[in-house]
């Protein structure tokens, strides 16, 4: 028999520990472990029991033991001590309170946050990204206020059947058994955000609060009385439903979560924030809500549209089409149209914003883009995708003046880093964890000491690895009495390679598998034995994903290399965190270059762990030769199996010949010194890199900074200049036909051109009814290949030198010559305007119609 309604009772603490309720309602003690030590010190037995969650913790807990530790002057001193901690950090100034002018606050929208394992509100990279973004503005004192959806069944949890197939298991979440508070307003009842649907319906909404450190983050709910059945569901799972299901989630998050943050500002006193950051297209209906609001307060939709793109940045996570939400055009017309219109903005500039070339498909990414003056890929090689991908949306550019820029992603270090490694390096280079400074100081500590971490870490996963497995087995069926060899499985001395992430093809779980019996040679080498541990989940709905995960399954369970090869159900953050601090290595293979960025490699670099990777994402960019290993790739073969094929091989001899070798490679004292060589360059020259407080410096100094001050110069006065800028914005558009480059001359070449000589340009341009302010006239030169076409192109700009009556203008100036070598250019004219972002972002350029307008030639 099943209940009805679950809910959680909660303990009435004593008055004396009544600060026990502060601590376990911030976020904070995911990655402050003396918190921890003291929810541990509550009652130890009950907090492995309810594995590390506080919340669970103050529900199981005996009223007896409270009232004991009420009268226990120590606990209640530790106590005293870790709640004006936690003050302190909420308060004191950080590093962006020293910046000047920054933005008085940033709203981050993201569909899912990995902010700790006992909430279970994310499904791989996406969300795990954001709880680290969350967690190192909190540490820098950045002004974030977040926005989410607080789903009732989060994401599913995995387990395997006697066949090895994944099971899914959504085990039902009470908000009250989870750190939340509920937003209401000043007279007790609950604040409610109303999105009106199709058919006369309102989707409604709770909004509850979960404090991440100095962060808030907003999590709505449709789990209302108000709701009709469909819509309270519409918050139920985590990426689940169809495509009807899907766009409510996504129109709850983007113009409900605008709602709830005025809402939450107007109640708290927080600052309206000045920047919004989307994180992927999931809530990009954010900014037709801020368009809305903005022409119900007597802006016109172009004026809005050029005020809300000012403060807004776009970051994009996805280098494939099919990662894309795309819904069908009629839907989004049936959401905006209509009944249900919202009379300021119509919906044929709704639609607009996220057309693509396949007629009758709205794309959120493309209305992301449309929507956002600043937009980001999240390591350079997923910013050159990612021009590629996008280079449509700004047609006559070349794919490197695409206005996509990068910011490489990175990991908060006190969530995934062992305690071991945060301890030791708080003990010897205080200045690292302080001010994440100081890495070279990583040489000065012996390599006993860090062998000696490595070796704790490693058999800490082995013997969690042993439990999870053990569990497994008796989930499929398996009786204890069959399941001795399980105490043996894996060994703590061994060396131990990990792979851990999503299941979808191109991450390629198998590549391992593609020749069994020489990873069957090298599991069981007698000298140089190799152990891997695997995790990961596919998606509910991948039939394909989850025939690879069965794959492994299948080979592990074989009684010949069960005890070197072991698949970990249910990958959760907890699970993670083992992997990245037990794993010697940290092996990525997916087909190059799907891979966005990849961050777990970054958790095993911090940990000492060495990676094994095809440059991909972030490795492509910081692999130096000796701080890991590149597998190399074959990227120019067709056939899929033949790749797979070339590149298992060159991964199954980088293991042989190179990571086991150098693993095994012991001294006299036997510690393997060319092993911890290159732990300590990994270290070194990765750590100051991959830190995610590196990557919160890069968004606000290239993006929040800047879209703040675009964003106030807009809306100053009563948005005057944000109607200026519409105004000329349109006028250049319809203008643009009469724009042409009819003219070019270039003298100073002589017959034999040579390095150090200056090209004179001349260009006459044909401006129509646009002034010479209205244009910038560059000349784009370079070296050339084979068919004319510049490569790398450098750009100069040409002065105006005279302006006629008939609307023609002459530009000139001097090009040096500094290189030797075939030699090209040609001139083009784009709009120019001291508020645009980049001369790309109209998507309007004219260039000479006929190719004998440039003029190439050889430099001596």
């Amino acid at each position: 028999m099943r209940a009805i309604r679950r809910f959680t009772v909660r303990t009435v603490l004593p008055s004396e520990l009544a600060s026990l309720s502060e601590l376990v309602h911030n976020l904070r003690w995911s990655w402050h472990p003396e918190t921890l030590d003291l929810f541990s010190e509550v009652d130890p037995e009950t907090w492995e029991r309810v594995g590390h969650d506080p919340v669970a913790l103050l529900g199981a807990v005996e009223p007896e033991r409270l009232r004991e530790l009420a009268a226990d002057r120590r606990f209640l001193r530790r106590l005293a001590d870790a709640a004006d901690d936690l003050r302190e950090y909420m308060t004191a100034p950080r590093w962006y309170q020293s910046l000047p002018d920054a933005a008085r606050a940033i709203a981050y929208f993201s569909p899912e946050y990995g902010i700790a394992a006992a909430l279970p509100q994310y499904s791989g990279g996406l969300g795990i990204l954001a709880g680290d973004h969350l967690k190192a503005a909190s540490d820098l004192g950045v002004p974030v206020l977040a926005v989410g959806l607080l789903y009732r069944h989060g994401y599913f949890t995995q387990s395997l059947s006697p066949e090895g197939w994944q099971l899914e298991h959504y085990p039902s979440l009470d908000p009250g058994g989870l750190p939340l508070t509920l937003l209401k307003e000043e007279d007790g009842t609950p604040v409610k955000i109303a999105i009106g649907l199709p058919e006369h319906r309102t989707l409604h909404a709770q909004v509850w609060v979960l404090q991440v450190g100095r962060v808030p983050l907003l999590l709505l709910d449709s789990d209302v009385a108000e709701n009709d059945p469909a819509a309270r569901d519409v918050t139920d799972r985590l990426y689940g439903g169809g495509t009807d299901h899907r766009l409510k989630q996504e129109l709850l998050l983007g113009i409900g979560g605008v709602r709830a943050i005025r809402a939450y500002c107007r109640i708290t006193g927080h600052a309206e924030p000045e920047v919004f950051h989307t994180n992927e297209g999931h809530a990009g209906f954010l900014g037709l809500e801020r368009i809305r609001e903005l022409t119900e307060a007597r802006l016109s939709f172009d004026e809005a549209l050029e005020a809300v793109r000012a403060g807004t940045v776009f970051t994009t996570h996805t280098p494939v089409p099919a990662g894309i939400d795309r819904f069908p055009s009629e839907m989004i017309a049936r959401q905006f149209g209509g009944e249900n219109a919202w009379p300021t903005v119509p919906v044929d500039r709704i639609l607009a914003l996220g057309a693509e070339e396949e007629p009758g498909k709205f794309n959120m990414a493309a209305m992301g883009m449309r929507l956002a003056q600043r937009v980001n890929g999240v390591s350079e090689l997923h910013g050159e995708v990612s021009r590629e991908m996008f280079q449509r949306l700004w047609p006559g550019f070349d794919v490197d003046e695409v206005p996509i820029g990068s910011i490489t992603n990175g990991v908060h270090a006190p969530t995934w880093v062992g305690r071991e490694i945060m301890e030791l390096a708080g003990r010897e280079l205080p200045s690292l964890v302080e001010k994440a400074q100081g890495w070279e100081g990583v040489s000065k500590i012996s390599d006993e000491e860090i062998w000696s971490i490595r070796g704790k870490l490693r058999a800490r996963l082995v013997t969690a690895a042993r439990e999870r497995l053990r569990r497994s087995w008796l989930d499929r069926g398996a009786s204890r009495a069959e399941l001795g060899w399980i105490d043996d499985a894996l060994d703590p001395e061994v060396l131990t390679i990990g792979f851990a992430r999503r299941v979808p093809s191109y991450k390629r779980l198998t590549l391992m598998l593609n020749d069994p019996v020489r990873l069957r040679g090298l599991l069981l080498d007698p000298d140089k034995p190799v152990q891997i541990v695997i995790a990961g989940k596919a998606h509910p709905a991948d039939e394909g994903g989850k025939k690879l995960i069965q794959q492994i399954v299948k080979f592990a369970d074989q009684e010949s290399v069960r005890h070197r090869i072991v698949f970990l159900p249910d990958y959760d953050m907890a699970l993670g965190q083992l992997m990245v601090q037990g794993c010697d290595v940290w092996m990525n293979n997916p087909l190059r270059p799907l891979e966005a960025c990849g961050t777990s490699g970054m958790k095993a670099a911090l940990n000492g762990g060495l990676n094994l990777s095809i440059r991909d994402g972030w490795w492509d960019e910081w692999y130096d030769g000796t701080n890991g290993w590149a597998i190399p790739t074959a990227d120019g073969v067709a056939d899929p199996d033949r790749r797979d094929e070339l590149e298992s091989a060159a991964l199954y001899d980088l293991v042989d010949h190179e990571v086991a070798d150098r693993f095994y490679d012991r001294q006299g004292d036997g510690l393997p010194r060319r092993w911890l060589e290159m732990v300590r360059h990994t270290l070194t020259s990765l750590g100051p890199k991959v830190l995610a407080g590196r990557m919160l410096r890069d968004y606000v100094v290239n993006l929040y900074v800047p879209a703040a001050e675009s964003a106030r110069t807009l809306q100053s006065g009563t948005y005057e200049q944000a109607k200026t800028f519409a105004s000329w914005k349109l006028r250049v558009t319809r203008a643009w036909p009469g724009v042409r480059v009819e003219h070019v001359e270039a003298s100073g070449l002589g017959d034999t051109p040579e390095v150090g000589a200056r090209l004179e340009l001349r260009t006459t341009i044909a401006l129509g009814e646009l002034e010479s302010g209205d244009v910038q006239v560059q000349v784009a030169y370079g070296r050339v290949g084979a068919h004319d076409e510049l490569l790398s192109p450098a750009y100069a700009t040409l002065s105006l030198e005279n302006r006629g009556d008939d609307g023609r203008a002459v530009f000139g100036g001097t090009l040096p010559l500094e290189s030797t070598g075939a030699f090209g250019y040609t001139v083009r004219v784009v709009p120019r305007h001291s508020l645009m972002a980049s001369s790309a972002e109209l998507g309007l350029v004219a260039v000479p119609e006929e190719p004998a307008g440039m003029t190439n030639g050889t430099l001596r």
